[in-house]
């Protein structure tokens, strides 16, 4: 037990996909960080042991000092839900269940008593349910007092969307919508079917429908999904195959769509048809979001929208809602998906459990962990490599501006590690965005992968209404808006369509990104820079100086940048 003066909160997610932790001390998030970064494997799902052991450390403590330990959801409910799910559908789901069983009898019926081994943890666990976690993430590190909750994904234990409302430190979930109805599982068939993996390309879908027009939008609403005006839906399920199969859609849903099957190989060109069916769908989820919001605020008269879950990550919708519908400020936890329910699950505990005042408002990302100059510079020596350090940040900046300027790749490796999917500022890769070249040569030779991947733009705050369509700030990169000088001023972070998944800077939030995007405009009159994660295809983002060295070393990555230390090739 701590001190009496302090209460330790951990929050857990974990046994699905992206598993995470995060730490809580007396009302304030002292770390988070999801298990992937540190197993080194994406989407990872086992116990985030890597994340909770940095989490305790950077707080100080051991387990034994925890207060309270939360897990996002409730494992007998899921469970029950897929018992009823295979029954249901008995004979049909036979493999499936036969295949689901034997991993809930090893692991996910005793998640409590594996937590308690992990952490040497002889109390309780609190357990709360999964859309709960979900609008805790959003509402109560929110800077609204009042807000209108809306939380879409998957699925959880039942539940696949809730509407509710937050006031002060309580929230309420006063609508559900259940599987196997659910926009998150139709997004992700689509997904499948366009040749990605579900739970990992869903976003790569919605970068390849820019590419696309939405020619089976009629076909899509016809047969697969009756919408209602204010958004709630009913999926035609012999459509699909996920409540029984270990695939998501069946022979009548590719029936559908001219009996072209799902695309299987790794194919870079991406046929038109499956262009279309991406922007087909990317339409439709449009629709339907858009119409729930209008429904909630249409119930709820508040002003303030918070948003969760899987489907929250969706920034091309996230981008119209202000413009499309009558909520007038919108708020995205940056770990929408389910690495956030690790933060909502600590929060709620502390704040509606407990009833304590909320005190703490999540305005920027940075809660992973950092390496000093003195750690970066024993990892350099050792490793023979040649660099230059820079005592000065702002003559750091101008080095690596002009570095931009001349066409160079540079990764940008700065303090703590981002919380969430994106890199925000501190384990980035950075280019020259006026070059129309560059996306490709970034998807070609940097990061190894599709080459109708997007690339996005960060903007300094105070210019970004010169270059985009005014709206609020996204500091979390979680819209996509129009640009206005696009593809002749900044074509290499302008989609197909003229949009782009703005990021917005202030020095507040970030002060060495701001500097080095400044010194950037100070040369070349361009206040934004292209913006991607410091990863390669299939890898998570790095975390260690050592990850960013290897993937400098092994790709086509033209500088360095780690804290002080510019290092080239």
């Amino acid at each position: 037990m701590s001190n009496i003066n302090s209460i330790y909160i951990l929050g857990l997610s974990c046994f699905y996909h992206d598993s995470a932790a995060a730490l809580i001390k007396d009302g304030q998030l002292v770390a988070a960080a999801a298990e992937e970064r540190f197993s080194r494997k994406k989407h990872d799902a086992s116990f985030p042991k890597g994340a909770v052991d940095y989490c305790l450390k950077e707080a100080g403590i051991k387990s034994r000092d925890l207060d309270y330990v939360g897990f996002y959801e409730k494992p007998f409910l899921k469970f029950e839900r897929i018992l009823e799910t295979y029954l249901k559908t008995v004979p049909k789901g036979f493999n499936s269940f036969r295949q689901a069983i034997p991993v809930w009898f090893k692991e996910k019926l005793w998640i409590k008593n594996i937590i308690q081994k992990e952490l040497d943890w002889d109390k309780d666990i609190v357990f709360l349910r999964h859309h709960l976690s979900h609008a805790a993430s959003a509402f109560l590190v929110s800077p609204f007092k009042e807000a209108a909750i809306l939380t879409l994904d998957g699925v959880g234990e039942w539940e696949t969307a809730t509407k509710g409302v937050g006031k002060g430190n309580k929230i309420e979930l006063k609508k559900f919508i259940n599987f196997p109805n659910s926009i998150g599982l139709l997004y992700s068939a689509f997904t499948y079917y366009c040749g990605f993996r579900i739970n990992n390309g869903e976003y790569k879908m919605m970068g390849l429908a820019p590419y696309g027009e939405p020619k089976y939008e009629k076909v899509i609403k016809d047969n697969l999904i009756e919408i209602k005006d204010d958004g709630s839906f009913r999926l035609n399920m012999k459509y699909f195959s996920y409540e029984y199969g270990l695939k998501s859609i069946s022979q009548k849903f590719i029936q559908l769509f001219d009996n072209q099957p799902p695309l299987k190989q790794k194919s870079e060109s991406f046929p038109q048809h499956y262009r279309d069916v991406a922007a087909s769908i990317q339409t439709v989820t449009e629709e339907v979001i858009l119409k729930m919001i209008e429904g909630l605020y249409q119930e709820t008269k508040l002003k303030n929208l918070c948003m969760a879950g899987g489907v929250a990550l969706n920034s091309a919708v996230n981008g119209k809602i202000i413009p499309k519908t009558s909520f007038e400020n919108l708020y995205i936890q940056p770990a929408a998906g389910d690495a956030g329910g690790a933060l909502g699950t600590a929060f709620y505990i502390y704040n509606s459990l407990l009833d304590k005042k909320r005190e703490f408002i999540m305005d920027e990302v940075f809660y992973g962990p950092s390496y000093s100059n003195d750690e970066i510079r024993r990892f350099l020596d050792d490793n023979k490599a040649s660099y230059e350090y820079f005592e000065d940040i702002e003559k750091l900046t101008k080095v690596v501006a002009r570095l931009i300027t001349d066409q160079k790749v540079v990764g940008w490796y700065q303090d703590r590690m981002e919380w969430g999917p994106r890199a925000l500022g501190n384990r980035t890769l950075i280019a020259d965005p006026r070059n129309p070249e560059m996306k490709d040569i970034m998807n070609a030779k940097v990061k190894h992968r599709e080459p109708f991947r997007p690339f996005a733009p960060s903007v300094l705050e105070d210019k970004a209404d010169e270059y985009f369509i005014p709206g609020n700030p996204s500091p979390f990169m979680l819209k996509v808006v129009q640009t206005k000088q696009g593809r002749k001023k900044i074509p290499a972070v302008t989609h197909e369509n003229g949009s782009s998944r703005i990021q917005t800077v202030n020095q507040k939030q970030n002060a060495k990104y701001y500097q080095l995007i400044k010194s950037f405009y100070d040369l070349t009159g361009c206040p934004v820079v292209l913006n991607t994660s410091f990863n390669i295809r299939g890898e998570p983002i790095v975390n260690t100086p050592e990850n960013a060295y290897n993937c400098f070393i092994n790709t086509g990555i033209d500088v360095l940048v780690l804290q002080n230390f510019v290092i080239k090739k």
